[in-house]
């Protein structure tokens, strides 16, 4: 298995499967936190446009939500190169 291979299959298990609704919110969490940088910002632009999606979160949890969407912003980087 080559590693481009070893990479798609590891991402996939850590991505795990997304509706297609899913998707659309994360895409639009990306394309805001590229833009501003700011996760809590990313995430109320992507709340706003799609509620039934949106995600809660707080001081709690913010910081394993940004890894996250950090994790799917180098992913998606790394994939478009592809």
């Amino acid at each position: 298995m080559s590693t481009i291979d070893q990479y798609l299959q590891r991402s996939n298990e850590i991505i795990g499967e997304r509706t297609r609704e899913e998707e659309r919110y994360d895409d639009e969490v990306l394309k805001s936190l590229e833009k501003y940088g700011k996760i809590r910002k990313a995430l109320n632009k992507a709340n706003k446009k799609f509620p039934e999606e949106a995600m809660k979160y707080d001081d709690s949890n913010i910081a394993d939500i940004a890894e996250h969407y950090e994790y799917l912003l180098q992913h998606s980087r790394i994939v478009n190169k592809l």
